[in-house]
């Protein structure tokens, strides 16, 4: 490989090594940790998630600083070599949670998710804009205006993630009940609205807020939204056609990576998340006819047992809960932690009620938005490299991401106990064009989550 100053050097032969003893140890802890979470009636994601904190500085950098130095060296080449299948892991995964939503059943009931993922963004984004003016001035990183650190944490507190909140929804079987496809409807719009806002946080913390900054990203979603809706249909139809006539059968498994991973760099251009356009095209994809899930399984199975596992373990490495041995942040956490919860437990079940869902449906919504995972830890990053949040604040965040992932899939089991199944849910689960899971076991690490 050359370009205009001269060729580049090949990967050394050492950090290969590394690399691939990254991927394995990773890996394959975040398998056993992903079993051991099940066997304790947890989706395998929370251990996965858990991989990369006992790999990272909270525990191993602690106890055997050099053997963690060298296994996860701290040089930034080295980490995106790692970083960047981690990537990959998560945009196919939110691809594949595009493909399965019932769209049906989302036109029928998109009121409903505007509701529960708008009431659901707000009330914790006001309690956490509340509690950042609250907080003391230990929390608040020097040279960083009071008002802005609040409404950081407010954004902070308000989001949801996708990723996290599908991948423990497959892992509890609970993908084909309308919770589910209710919980990822209302988060998709939980996560426009959470990332437009830390767009506009992100500006006052440098420039400040001018007019461009707020047209951009609202010019940019109802563009992807509107392409998706003309072009994408008629694109998606041609393409699959195509891959129909391989005759190895492996068109399709081509044709969807490459559709997913275009939506994903498409949107990413545009200042938006690329996890937007690979859910976007997962959509259009799922719903076009001449797709056949069956034919995708292959490369879905690998996603959801390979891919995404690093991607969760990857992101545990950035985590240092050593920060929490401080009483003051501990204390602070706690009380984030609790607006937290509680603010988005209240948001999904006023909006859900006002949809006329039941008692238990709400508060399934609400531990499903919880979940906030990676984009919790994202966000925080973020913050961190503002310089909104110090290094105390930005704990707080991660220690709100963590919890708020792990108190989920209890409450998620609680909740669904009581939800009576539908019919169009039994026929979601029979039909195979609707239901890619029907033909696509969930992998061993699920065995003895299902809550229906």
């Amino acid at each position: 490989m050359v370009n205009a100053s001269g060729p580049v050097a090949a990967l050394s032969p050492h950090a290969l090594l590394v690399f691939l003893l990254q991927i394995a140890v990773l890996l394959g802890l975040a398998y056993l940790l992903g079993r051991a979470a099940t066997r304790l009636g947890m989706p395998a994601v929370v251990g996965e998630l858990l991989t990369g904190v006992i790999l990272g500085p909270s525990l191993l950098g602690a106890l055997a600083p050099g053997f963690a130095g060298w296994l996860l060296p701290a040089r930034a080449d080295q980490f995106h070599l790692l970083d960047a299948v981690g990537q990959l892991g998560v945009i196919l995964l939110v691809g594949f949670i595009g493909i399965e939503m019932d769209i049906q059943m989302v036109r029928r009931r998109g009121l409903a998710a505007a509701r529960v993922g708008l009431a659901g963004l707000l009330v914790p984004v006001g309690l956490g804009v509340s509690a950042g003016l609250l907080l003391p001035d230990s929390l608040v990183a020097d040279g960083a205006h009071r008002l802005v650190f609040a409404v950081f944490l407010g954004v902070a507190l308000g989001v949801s993630a996708i990723p996290v909140a599908a991948k423990i929804l497959i892992d509890m079987n609970l993908l084909d009940r309308n919770v589910g496809q209710l919980t990822l409807a209302a988060a998709a719009v939980d996560d426009v609205a959470g990332w437009f806002a830390l767009s506009i946080v992100s500006a006052m913390a440098t420039t400040g807020v001018r007019g461009s900054d707020i047209a951009v990203p609202v010019v940019s979603v109802l563009g992807t939204v509107l392409a998706a809706l003309v072009v994408g249909p008629p694109t998606v139809r041609r393409a699959l056609r195509y891959a129909s006539t391989a005759r190895d059968g492996g068109g399709h498994i081509v044709v969807v990576t490459v559709l997913i991973l275009a939506a994903a760099a498409a949107t990413e251009a545009l200042k938006l998340e690329a996890i937007f356009g690979a859910f976007i095209a997962g959509v259009v994809i799922g719903s076009s006819r001449g797709f056949a899930p069956d034919r995708v399984a292959p490369l879905r199975t690998v996603v959801l047992t390979v891919l995404a596992p690093i991607f969760f373990a990857t992101a545990g490495l950035r985590v240092d809960l050593g920060k929490l041995t401080d009483l003051s942040v501990l204390a602070a956490g706690l009380v984030v932690l609790l607006l937290a919860v509680a603010g988005k437990f209240a948001g999904a079940y006023l909006g859900a009620r006002a949809s006329r869902l039941g008692h238990w449906e709400a508060l399934a919504l609400g531990a499903g938005l919880n979940a906030r995972g990676v984009i919790g830890l994202v966000v925080a990053g973020v913050g961190l490299r503002l310089g909104v949040l110090n290094t105390a604040a930005y704990t707080v965040v991660v220690l709100v991401a963590l919890i708020t992932t792990m108190i989920t899939p209890p409450i998620l089991h609680l909740t669904m106990r009581r939800v009576e199944h539908t019919a169009d849910e039994t026929l979601r689960r029979l039909d195979p064009p609707a239901t890619p899971k029907a033909h696509i076991p969930v992998p061993d690490a699920s065995a003895g989550m299902d809550v229906k």
